[in-house]
């Protein structure tokens, strides 16, 4: 996602040894995959780029057939936010139809910048 917001699509997590979980089920993320796609969203409770960010995912999902918002609490659930490597809220992940990360990014996303995402995932 552009204008200079922080993007990566994959690599190590916080500079360690561990490569990030590549794909995610629903049982990992505690709800079922949208048929064509998966906007993840890791929040938390006082971050105000994360209520723009859902804004985005949701209008997206709502717009593209198959796609599915999800929106992950980080602090109720820090094993997952290790295990994904997320560093800081929000996280946005595209995951294609099989959970595959697809795209990654930081910061509150432009909604041109997910469909162009999500298009590159489909």
């Amino acid at each position: 996602m552009a204008d200079g917001r922080e993007t990566a699509t994959g690599g190590t997590a916080g500079g360690g040894d561990e490569t990030p979980l590549q794909v995610l089920d629903a049982g990992r993320l505690g709800t079922e995959l949208g048929e064509r796609a998966t906007l993840v969203q890791f929040s938390t409770a006082f971050c105000q780029p994360c209520r723009a960010t859902r804004r985005v995912l949701d209008d997206v999902a709502a717009l593209v057939p198959g796609v599915r918002h999800v929106e992950i609490d980080a602090e109720a659930h820090l094993d997952l936010v290790r295990a994904v490597g997320v560093e800081r809220t929000p996280t946005a992940l595209i995951l294609d139809g099989r959970g595959r990360v697809a795209l990654r990014a930081t910061g509150a996303p432009r909604k041109a910048d997910v469909l162009a995402g999500l298009a590159q995932a489909l």
